[in-house]
């Protein structure tokens, strides 16, 4: 596979750029299953098993914990090897992690085979932005919204498949099933991007110090704050994510019309994913980021005072709508304040805290269920957390705004 393929500086913005674009998104939703199938399978382990909700989402933890670190791992091979070589090791990483996760005879390997799914997804999400991101200058932003569509795509697409064939043929059985086809069907497409853009290697020194001289903070310092306000929106992120199924089935609505909220919510964040895209164009990606964190709080507002069963289909598409457009903000804000040579790495590690957030909360969310019998105090529990991220961000663009001012 020659990843060294020859692409010229012409070659930005053109008609192949967005049909790169094209096949990212195809096999972002492809690949983006491992996101969104536990969801989905949860209730059917927790009985399986015989355990707490607490332990049974502990797969769904690891899944988190092995996307965060592959962030990182798949970032560096990206920003070194050019996108198709982290893309070939993900496919075959999820490929086996459904495959073990299908043959696993206790929860803990069921956990084990999460964390590989975990690591294998990694390299089509974050790598992919980040290398669409070069492709791309005046419509940088809605390119980069539309490669992190893929990932709300699956969300839309894969739960309601998931629930069908679990229904039918039981977790094992999906779970191998899935594992099959997405080895045939992501490795042909690994294949058609192999080929890589050098030319945003070619910035130059007293380029990347004007970007720094722009930013009130030292490099290190904003990528900590990034990164725990990461963590922060994706705490509150997950509660809805992950546990609407089970909260359905709490209410006893069943756990088939949780399904249908949770690719409700994420079809909505497609649409708000794109649409942050036309936003930070526009505004920025640090404006872009704060208006999404205050309207998913809002959403979570509501979920505390509304749980019919048509209230909960408007409040998860409202939701999805508000939150869709956080995290492809944070791969805006890398590539306006790091330079493009370590952008693959500043991002894995952006969305490793995003991601270590949604363990978290996934996990939290579940304790405080268990403690409390209600998912009530889960839900200001997120509403906390969404605070702290807002307050971040609120006060790096007022740090960023006193320094254009006194510049």
């Amino acid at each position: 596979m020659n990843v060294q393929a020859g692409a010229k500086p012409g070659d930005i913005e053109s008609s192949y750029a967005w049909l790169r674009l094209a096949l990212a998104v195809t096999l972002s939703t492809v690949g983006g299953v491992g996101m969104w199938s536990f969801m989905v399978a949860l209730p059917a382990l927790q009985t399986d098993f015989g355990v707490s909700r607490a332990d049974a989402s502990l797969p769904f933890t690891m899944v988190m914990f092995g996307f965060a670190g592959g962030g990182i791992l798949m970032g560096r091979l990206a920003d070194r090897f050019g996108i198709a070589v982290p893309l070939g090791i993900g496919t075959l990483a999820v490929s086996a992690g459904y495959l073990a996760t299908g043959w696993a005879p206790n929860l803990w390997q069921v956990s084990l085979a999460h964390a590989l799914i975990g690591l294998g997804c990694s390299a089509s999400f974050g790598p992919l932005m980040a290398d669409i991101s070069h492709w791309f200058v005046q419509r940088r932003g809605i390119a980069v919204a539309i490669a992190a569509s893929g990932n709300y795509i699956a969300g839309t697409i894969w739960p309601p498949v998931v629930q069908h064939f679990i229904a039918t043929s039981g977790w094992r059985a999906t779970h191998i099933g899935i594992g099959i086809f997405c080895f045939v069907a992501m490795l042909p497409l690994v294949f058609a991007l192999r080929r890589r853009l050098d030319i945003y290697r070619t910035e130059t020194e007293e380029e990347a110090a004007a970007r720094l001289a722009e930013v009130p903070f030292s490099p290190l310092t904003l990528q900590v704050l990034l990164c725990i306000a990461g963590v922060a929106c994706c705490v509150a992120m997950s509660m809805p994510q992950v546990h609407i199924v089970a909260y359905c089935g709490d209410l006893g609505y069943g756990v088939a019309r949780g399904a249908e909220m949770l690719s409700l919510m994420l079809g909505f964040g497609i649409v708000s994913r794109v649409g942050s895209g036309f936003i930070a164009d526009r505004i920025g990606g640090v404006r872009t980021l704060l208006l999404g964190s205050v309207l998913q709080g809002v959403a979570l507002f509501l979920y505390l005072w509304f749980d019919g069963l048509l209230s909960l289909y408007v409040i998860s598409a409202l939701f999805g709508l508000f939150q869709g457009g956080i995290v492809p903000s944070y791969a805006m804000i890398v590539r306006e304040y790091f330079s493009p040579r370590e952008a693959a790495t500043r991002l894995g590690l952006v969305l490793m805290a995003t991601l270590l957030g949604m363990a978290l909360g996934g996990w939290l969310s579940g304790l405080v269920f268990d403690l409390t019998g209600s998912y009530r105090a889960a839900f200001l529990n997120g509403l906390g957390w969404n605070l702290m991220n807002v307050v971040i961000m609120v006060w790096l663009l007022q740090r960023t705004r006193r320094r254009m001012a006194y510049a």
